[in-house]
């Protein structure tokens, strides 16, 4: 291994530069510490709870105008451990369930690993972390999850930009994200778009929480769909402004010039006692480019339309649904050309994952449904859960190229795991 790093000693070097960092060819000292500085800040003062094993207040809000729902990552306690040398953690980055994925070998690692150790410092920035004192948990999320994936999110963008000639316009390029719900997509998207910026690039972020229907709208929907449960309420197709979408992504794409600005939609879950409404366009975030990437997430991207006899198979009001989804991929899925999804063995975690967060609020003197609200509410999600994500793992998101899709299976921790050979 130390043959493969190859390295002289020399410490790590805070990220001062970095747009140049990432093209260094920096080494390091096996035996040197991680001496990366810590400083106390944050990006609006965001702090998650997997990153410090108790469940904190859902009073922040990100830079892009959206506020972390409570974040539901708990992770269980693990033993603290120093991240000592180089060595070590080399060897721990080697053996992540995404490296093979990416195709990433020692040899490459070893040569980009100024990269990973800045990312991780940056991400440790801004989620309140010393890098010197990560648990096992920690040190998991951010060099077998974020850093890797942030790398792939990367590759696909050069490719994207390769397809232009010197002195073209590049849109940005939108890489969806399909996740369950509490899975911590939103969180994930957070830190992809931090080291976006971070590294001088600006990317915009959407979810298709977005462009539910208004409060009003909702109500037109839900006397047409009498008796449905499934439309009572936002959350299935059917209960999003699709027009709304496809103005939003046709205009985001545009902005591939210094100094373009546009307001992005954004909803307010909280209106009318939960049943929401969009929010007030005057509180919608500004979003200027050039823009390089889109980064779009949702519960539902890529579900594909089944045949009737198969979705009322699963759930009969699921049919009206299975119709609404038909529309779908023209508003949403089409303009996606890189897909992350991330994919879980049982949707029961969904319900067990929304159980914990609402707990945790109510353990900590706030609001949050009872048990038997949560089941009501994940019923909701179920059925098409149940019909829609054997498609999607089986044959990916709806218009997707295998060779623009990343798998990312996670367990019930909602850490990546290892593929079965």
């Amino acid at each position: 291994m130390a043959n493969i790093l190859n390295i002289s000693s020399q410490a790590v070097t805070p990220w001062s530069n970095a747009t140049s960092v990432f093209s260094s060819k920096s080494k390091f000292s096996l035996s040197s510490k991680l001496s990366l500085p810590h400083p106390s800040i944050s990006v609006s003062g965001c702090r998650f709870s997997w990153m410090e094993e108790d469940l904190t207040s859902n009073r922040n809000t990100f830079r892009n105008g959206r506020r972390l729902s409570h974040v539901q990552l708990a992770l269980p306690a693990r033993s603290t451990v120093a991240t000592s040398s180089l060595e070590d953690l080399f060897a721990f980055i080697c053996s992540g369930p995404l490296v093979d994925k990416l195709g990433l070998t020692e040899e490459k690692i070893a040569e980009s690993i100024d990269k990973w150790l800045l990312c991780a410092s940056q991400l440790c920035r801004i989620f309140q972390l010393n890098e010197l004192i990560l648990n096992d948990a920690q040190k998991v999320r951010l060099y077998h999850y974020y850093i890797p994936v942030f790398l792939w999110c990367e590759d696909q963008i050069s490719q994207h930009a390769s397809k232009f000639k010197d002195g073209e316009e590049v849109p940005p390029l939108v890489i969806g994200f399909s996740a369950p719900q509490g899975c911590g997509k939103t969180t994930l998207v957070f830190a992809l778009d931090y080291l976006f910026k971070i590294t001088g690039r600006k990317s915009a972020t959407i979810s298709i929480d977005d462009f539910y229907l208004t409060a009003e709208e909702q109500g037109k929907l839900r006397e047409a769909n009498t008796g449905n449960r499934l439309l009572e309420y936002r959350g299935n197709a059917g209960s999003h402004d699709l027009s709304l979408s496809v103005e939003t992504l046709t205009a985001l794409r545009k902005l591939t010039k210094e100094g373009v600005k546009m307001k992005v939609p954004r909803y307010n879950k909280s209106a009318y006692n939960g049943r929401g409404d969009r929010a007030d366009p005057e509180i919608w975030p500004e979003v200027e480019g050039p823009l390089t990437a889109i980064l779009f997430e949702g519960w539902m991207l890529g579900f594909k339309p089944l045949p009737d006899e198969e979705v009322k198979a699963v759930d009969p009001q699921l049919e009206t649904v299975n119709k609404n989804l038909r529309a779908y991929y023209d508003s949403w899925d089409k303009y996606i050309e890189a897909w992350v999804v991330i994919k879980i063995k049982d949707p029961s975690c969904v319900y067990q994952w929304r159980l914990q967060a609402e707990q945790a609020m109510r353990a900590d003197g706030k609001s949050g449904m009872t048990d038997e609200e949560v089941m009501d509410f994940v019923s909701r999600y179920l059925p098409a859960y149940n019909a829609y994500l054997p498609s999607l793992y089986a044959e990916g998101p709806s218009g997707s190229d295998p060779n623009h899709t990343l798998v990312v299976e996670i367990d019930e921790g909602r850490n990546p795991i290892l593929p079965v050979r």
